[in-house]
């Protein structure tokens, strides 16, 4: 066995992958992908909605504000099920149109895609950034890549500053920026999440989805033959090879791609899809619009590369509606029907009663029977509440609340209960339905049924 040569090692660099510029109109769906959410991340926390930021986590007074919609703690489920939603959603798409995710809205690919608008515009096309890394540190190189730090610098902070702004008021917090009064936690979560944004959408790029992303290692549980994928036509274009646009590729032996390689150089991931489906490939189509481009130079039909499935390469029919496209579609449309209902039906009244543990009951000098209550109530209007309780299938029943329950804007109180009723209610414990309204606002109504224990023999 033959010995490793001096300074040999088992690894080796990962080679910087320079992506060309390309234009087409997969290109820009992807620009108008990257506008619209950067938009929405950068300027929701600057719109006011229902007289409180629009999207606001406000974890110390545990608020969450989201479109006119406050949310406490106890509604925990909405974001299970939101994240549940979200799952199906990626499996349903998934298996439907392969990585349309990590092509169009991923946010590894989104922010990639604006840093890598910022180096070309800085220091050029492809072959210019190739001839910069590879020439002398001069003063134009020096320029161009100190330029382009702090570029980089300034636009990650800023999406770090944000991040922050969806927990602590946006304006607030600009306020504390400019007078040097940030606090520790906002000011390590800006950095943090600037110097996250900074490595992998800067530095690292295309090793985030080749090495880090595990959505690129379990995708194919998703895919079948019918899925709709990004790939090269090999029995239209091979063999490849060079030729003018006169020739007769025919006569040649040649199929329709021409080894221009530009498949490959418009690729972020650096992957040739030539070589067939790969996991590295995040299905950005750029591909496509370079290889589209080029037919119509060799006037050539376009689709070498085109959004096509494994059955329609081997011509047999592609069916859309499958087993899993039903039940991804299904589960995902009960879901968010079910999510869209609840939040329609949902009460601006929310109340709940713990009975007293250390008395059961009492009775008291007229002989009436007792129970006691802890009774907490949560105003998720906008305004200030006052509330009556009452017992309206049970007439008989008394209901006094201390103190009078009154509850301003998003409050959250804590009063005492006490049910009094007469012995004819009924033995050992019996079921009473209390209504809880706003005194000036009737449809603002919940009932909620407590046990009341009385005497077992009287």
């Amino acid at each position: 066995m033959s010995a490793e040569p001096a300074g040999a090692t088992l690894y080796r660099k990962e080679p910087k992958v320079y992506p060309r510029h390309v234009k087409g109109r997969h290109a820009t769906l992807r620009k108008v992908a990257v506008f619209v959410l950067l938009g929405l991340y950068y300027l929701l926390p600057w719109l006011n909605w229902g007289g409180h930021q629009s999207v606001l986590f406000d974890l110390p007074n545990r608020h969450f504000y989201i479109f006119g919609l406050t949310f406490f703690p106890q509604d925990f489920i909405y974001l299970a099920l939101l994240l549940i939603a979200a799952g199906l959603t990626l499996f349903f798409f998934t298996a439907l149109a392969g990585r349309l995710w990590c092509g169009y809205a991923c946010p590894q690919t989104v922010w990639t895609e604006t840093f890598m608008w910022i180096e070309e515009w800085v220091e050029g096309d492809r072959n210019k950034r190739m001839k910069l890394d590879r020439g002398p540190w001069n003063a134009e190189k020096m320029t161009r890549k100190g330029l382009k730090q702090l570029l980089w610098v300034t636009f990650a902070l800023w999406t770090g500053f944000t991040f922050v702004g969806f927990f602590t008021p946006i304006r607030d917090l600009g306020q504390s920026v400019l007078s040097m009064s940030l606090g520790p936690w906002e000011t390590f979560w800006i950095l943090f999440y600037g110097f996250a944004t900074y490595g992998n959408a800067g530095l690292l790029r295309e090793q985030v989805c080749k090495y880090m992303c595990p959505y690129a290692r379990f995708q194919g549980a998703m895919f079948d033959r019918d899925t709709l994928i990004i790939s090269y036509d090999a029995e239209r274009g091979e063999p490849r090879g060079g030729r003018r646009k006169t020739d007769d590729r025919a006569e040649l032996g040649l199929g329709d791609c021409i080894g221009c390689t530009l498949c490959v150089q418009v690729c972020p991931t650096g992957i040739d899809i030539r070589d067939g489906l790969q996991v590295e490939c995040i299905a950005c189509a750029a591909c496509v619009d370079v290889c589209d481009q080029v037919m119509d130079k060799m006037d050539y039909p376009r689709g070498l590369i085109r959004y096509t499935t494994e059955n329609a390469l081997e011509h047999k029919p592609t069916r859309v509606l499958r087993p899993r496209i039903l039940v991804y579609g299904s589960l995902l449309l009960v879901l968010l029907l079910g999510i869209g209902i609840s939040l329609t039906q949902r009460t601006l009244l929310r109340a709940e009663l713990i009975s007293d543990r250390n008395q059961l009951y009492r009775q008291l000098n007229d002989g009436r029977i007792e129970n006691v209550y802890t009774l907490k109530l949560v105003n998720l209007d906008d305004h200030e509440r006052r509330y009556v309780v009452t017992a309206p299938g049970h007439p008989d029943v008394e209901v006094d609340v201390n103190p009078a329950p009154r509850l301003a804007s998003e409050q959250v109180g804590e009063f005492t209960l006490s049910l009094k009723a007469p012995t004819t209610l009924g033995r050992g414990s019996q079921d009473v339905e209390l209504r809880f309204q706003a005194e000036d606002e009737p449809s603002i109504d919940i009932t909620r049924t407590v046990r009341m224990i009385l005497p077992f023999d009287r």
